[in-house]
């Protein structure tokens, strides 16, 4: 264990090129972030043609130095001009920007960046200790417990989304089905191929990852018709430095909030991180939550709060939504089960690489998991220069005109499916994702339950027949004390879910 630890750190803070490519990473991050309508998730999609480029230890890097830079990146607008960077930041939009109106930037960004760095350092804490624990108990694990695993990662997806269940309901049967198509371990014959060779591997993962989360945006961008001009613009005083002051005092405000509130961002942290592991929750629901307990517990519910309690609920929902980052990477990395959208596309990275999470990485490769570890606490600590620096220059970001902004996406989004196997089809397929995507979040559909479906049908399809054939039929699925625990929770669940079906509207 200390071998591998040794050489995990020797390969993270050795390697000159590893700190490049995390530099370039959080850039890119803050870039993303910090533009309204483009999120985390497009920017790792985008990313993934490159990193096949990389060897697995600076592609991890770089996923997760974007993914944590770009979560704070959202504050920046988010405190500008009320439109959230990323969906982690609607929680508290109409909080952070009341501060700016009263020319006061600095405070809630202050607080966002210092509480940000704590939260993901915490996460990052929270992530070594449990991810060997959680190990040694999936090392136990047969097919039936990791069906019934699977099934209840895909239950909460529905449960945790945001808006109309059923709607949450329907993106994840979309996303099953879609991952039915081709061939199977348990499948003599390919399904829904229509007779196109491309389709016996089944629909390949990442064009259809860049298709749902970059070229919808493009789309949705274009469909909208005049956002790109009747986008609100940052007032002068908002780029002439009287609102965004120095150095010093953004620091200053963030180290404020951490030393007066130190037990409350530990709880929120750990509310992340919960959150975190759920799969298909995310950064965006751990700060709604977070914000929700951080308010009721100080018994502000009415809508003109002090402002102090306000930049306290900021300070709690950015600790949490940054915790909640590494919290989405122990079940990725402890069961294979992606805890959120970025994770999805981590686990596609690691197979890409021949590295196959799940409880036998810590046994054969544990100073791949150590740098990981180690790759959390490099982000972090990276996000404190990168974010004072996007403060200061966050209006600049925030002017990048659509018209230049757009077609570079599209680009991208056209390279990154080609250049993965040089398939016109699999462009094709981006083509097709791109617009499945805009038709269903232009009706309210999330996208994460469909992207949990693509990842998760074919596993829990597999373990379900083999389940079936090992085991005597459907007594096979709960003839061991795990499996039948998880069954009655996912029954639990499965009450819940039928509860809200009938009680929320569509």
């Amino acid at each position: 264990m200390t071998d591998a630890l040794i050489t995990a750190a020797a390969e993270v803070f050795g390697r000159s090129d590893i700190w490049l490519i995390v530099l370039a990473a959080a850039v890119y991050g803050v870039f993303v972030g910090a533009v309204p309508g483009l999120t985390a998730t497009m920017a790792v999609a985008l990313f993934v043609p490159m990193a096949a480029w990389l060897d697995p230890v600076a592609a991890m890097a770089a996923i997760v130095t974007m993914v944590a830079c770009a979560i704070f990146a959202g504050d920046i607008p988010t405190t500008l001009l009320r439109i959230p960077g990323t969906p982690a930041s609607a929680a508290y939009a109409d909080d952070a920007y009341a501060f700016a109106q009263r020319g006061e930037a600095d405070r809630p960004l202050g607080a966002a960046l210092l509480c940000s760095v704590a939260g993901g350092v915490f996460g990052a804490v929270m992530l070594m200790l449990l991810g060997s624990q959680l190990a040694r108990v999936a090392a136990v694990f047969s097919v039936a417990e990791s069906f019934w695993l699977y099934l209840l990662g895909l239950t909460s997806a529905v449960l945790v989304s945001r808006g109309s269940t059923t709607k949450a309901l329907l993106a994840l049967v979309i996303g099953l089905l879609l991952s039915t198509v081709g061939l199977s371990a348990v499948h003599v014959e390919a399904r829904f191929a229509f007779g196109r060779p491309e389709l016996y591997q089944g629909i390949s993962f990442i064009p259809a990852m860049i298709g749902l989360f970059g070229l919808s945006e493009v789309i949705r961008n274009l469909a909208s018709g005049t956002a790109s001009t009747d986008q609100p613009k940052p007032q002068a005083a908002l780029l002439s430095g009287r609102l965004l002051t120095s150095l010093k005092n953004t620091l200053a405000a963030g180290i404020g909030q951490l030393r007066r509130r130190p037990r409350q961002t530990l709880r929120s942290g750990s509310i992340g991180v919960v959150i975190g592991m759920l799969p298909g929750a995310g950064a965006d629901i751990a700060a709604w939550i977070s914000m929700a307990v951080s308010k009721r517990l100080a018994g502000n519910h009415r809508t003109n709060q002090p402002a102090s309690s306000s930049l306290d609920q900021i300070s709690d929902a950015t600790a949490a939504n940054n915790a909640a980052v590494a919290g989405s990477w122990i079940p990725a990395l402890v069961f294979g089960i992606p805890g959120d959208s970025v994770t999805a596309i981590v686990i596609g990275v690691l197979l890409m690489k021949n590295i196959t999470p799940g409880p036998q990485v810590f046994v054969d490769q544990p100073e791949m998991v150590f740098s990981i570890y180690l790759v959390f606490l490099l982000a972090n600590l990276m996000l404190l220069p990168v974010g004072l620096l996007a403060v200061q220059l966050g209006g600049v970001l925030l002017r990048v005109p659509r018209a230049i902004l757009l077609p570079v996406i599209v680009l991208f989004c056209v390279t990154g499916a080609y250049a993965l196997n040089g398939s016109l089809f699999d462009v094709g397929v981006m083509l097709a994702m791109g617009i499945v995507g805009f038709l269903l979040e232009r009706r309210g559909v999330p996208l994460g339950p469909v992207v949990l479906g693509i990842i998760l049908g074919g596993p829990l399809e597999e373990r379900f027949i083999q389940s079936l054939t090992a085991g005597g039929g459907l007594i096979g699925l709960i003839n061991r004390p795990v499996a039948a625990g998880l069954a009655a929770v996912c029954g639990l669940l499965w009450l819940t879910l039928g509860r809200s079906l009938t009680r929320r509207p569509a």
